[in-house]
């Protein structure tokens, strides 16, 4: 994520602790709070919720695990973890801006989530050792990496033998033209060098993930498209009892 996309999220940051509703994407497939129908979360974080579907639709939480939100924002996605990971749980946020993390920590001070942690950092470089996490989850977040590879990369390395990866982004249609690609981006606002499903598919399973899905979601015009994509890293899922980080 470039320096000028940091400072963008931060200023809507702001935005939403001032109590104002940020906008960041004017395509349909970049449709924010409208994903969700979870109820009892903190109004901030559904007011600054940026992303373009909903990962905790296919996510299949389960009690006791660690799971990390990439490019976190608000922390509305990290909330509704820890919830449903439970208190023997922790959900993990990662975020380059510090006022996306000042505001997802007021939002679960005010929600009363406690098993939560926020911390700083780029997804090309996740701030977490090998292994630690169960599921990794995202919401429009990596089609704004500039290295992508090496964000999958991150993903796979802070997985569990046997750990998911089921993210929101927006995938671009194959064939479309590199000049017509930017212009559509140019226009949603929060895609930056989209892949294609294809592109998407050879770079994780290049990585070593195994059992990839892409299942476009909603239409954002100009041959672009919401999407969710599933992954699995290899290796036997342990029996998750209780939270393995500190």
């Amino acid at each position: 994520m470039t320096e000028p996309t940091i400072r963008r999220y931060s200023g809507l940051a702001r935005l939403a602790l001032a109590g104002g509703t940020p906008l960041d994407c004017e395509a349909d497939g970049c449709f924010g709070a409208a994903a969700y129908t979870e109820n009892d979360v903190p109004e901030g974080a559904l007011r600054a919720s940026l992303g373009c579907g909903n990962p905790l639709a296919v996510a299949d939480l389960r009690q006791g695990e660690t799971v990390l939100d990439l490019g976190s924002g608000g922390g509305l996605d990290v909330l509704l973890s820890a919830r449903r990971v439970g208190p023997s749980g922790h959900a993990y946020g990662l975020d380059a801006s510090p006022d996306m993390l000042a505001l997802a920590r007021a939002n679960a001070e005010q929600a009363g989530v406690t098993n939560v942690d926020f911390l700083q950092g780029r997804i090309e470089d996740i701030p977490l050792p090998s292994d630690a996490v169960d599921v990794v989850i995202s919401n429009c977040v990596i089609n704004l990496s500039l290295d992508k590879p090496a964000a999958l990369a991150e993903a796979f390395r802070v997985l569990k033998p046997g750990g998911r990866f089921g993210i929101s982004d927006v995938i671009a249609d194959d064939g479309i033209e590199p000049e017509a690609r930017a212009a559509a981006e140019l226009r949603v606002g929060c895609a930056n060098g989209t892949l294609t499903a294809g592109e998407y598919r050879q770079s994780l399973t290049g990585i070593g993930f195994v059992d990839v899905q892409i299942t476009p979601t909603a239409d954002a015009g100009s041959g672009l498209h919401s999407a969710i994509i599933e992954a699995a890293k290899p290796g036997s899922r342990r029996t998750v009892t209780s939270r393995t980080l500190s």
